[in-house]
């Protein structure tokens, strides 16, 4: 049997969204259009604009009001970031003609921008890894950190991010209590999101669940990957972790055990 990947965002958000317990942890997210990055940016200050079909943060970019710290009276701009470049605009008219130049006829969305925790003055997020166990039940099986490059807009391991342990991570934010509760709710919201899909996509096998979390340690999902990479919990220490994952991953087809050893 095939294991189901669903390539749109849009998609699997209005999925996700439909489950009550879930829809406060999705951003504010809608399909790319002027009216709604003017009115995104008015409620937000601060907005995503990323590709409905795309990976490795690939095209994404972030939008926000920008004022010059050393020229407090200079008048409020509007920054476009994208990879380790910006560009300043002075009104939203001419910021969407630029996103628009960029994005072309694909299809867009545009997310509420999140203030992320950061690492050593650099943002980092959390991909949780979720699998369909032997036994057709689901367990988010391990965590692993993605800081991003400096000055990146994205945090993705493919786009010059480093991938660290979220003990690491969140140890400098969290009591040792207020990490354990953390913990337990990002594992309960991976298999919440994993079973949601899997009402409307039933051959799902696995997902990334990319998580952000805020100054207010509030958990939100950016997205979700449907054919989320394994590599990197190799670099855990914990080494039973990436052997379970590589058991799921044989168990329902997405490894061979003789190419696994």
């Amino acid at each position: 049997m095939t294991i189901q990947r669903i390539a749109s965002k849009w998609e699997k958000t209005k999925v996700i969204r439909r489950k009550e317990s879930l829809r406060t942890y999705i951003p504010d997210t809608r399909k790319y259009s002027s009216d709604h990055l003017r009115e995104m940016l008015e409620t937000y200050e601060m907005v995503y604009v990323k590709p409905d079909h795309g990976t490795y943060g690939n095209g994404v970019m972030c939008a926000e009001y920008w004022m010059d710290d050393f020229f407090p009276d200079s008048p409020i701009q509007l920054k476009l970031r994208y990879g380790i470049e910006y560009e300043l605009f002075p009104t939203i008219e001419e910021l969407h003609n630029a996103i628009s130049l960029k994005i072309g006829q694909k299809p867009y969305l545009i997310q509420k921008g999140i203030h992320l925790l950061t690492y050593r003055r650099r943002k980092f997020d959390i991909r949780a890894l979720v699998q369909c166990t032997p036994s057709n039940t689901w367990e988010t099986t391990g965590f692993i950190g993605r800081v991003a490059a400096p000055q990146k807009v994205i945090t993705n391991y493919h786009g010059g991010g480093n991938v660290l342990p979220i003990e690491d991570l969140l140890g400098p934010h969290l009591t040792a209590r207020e990490f354990a509760a953390l913990y337990k709710e990002m594992k309960l919201v991976g298999v919440q999101v994993a079973a949601q899909l899997a009402r409307k996509f039933p051959n799902l096998k696995e997902i990334g669940l990319d998580i952000a979390i805020d100054d207010q340690l509030q958990i939100w999902i950016l997205e979700v990957n449907t054919l989320p990479a394994l590599f990197p919990f190799k670099m855990l220490q914990n080494k039973d972790i990436y052997k379970k994952i590589r058991r799921y991953a044989i168990a329902y087809g997405r490894l061979k055990a003789k190419t696994a050893k």
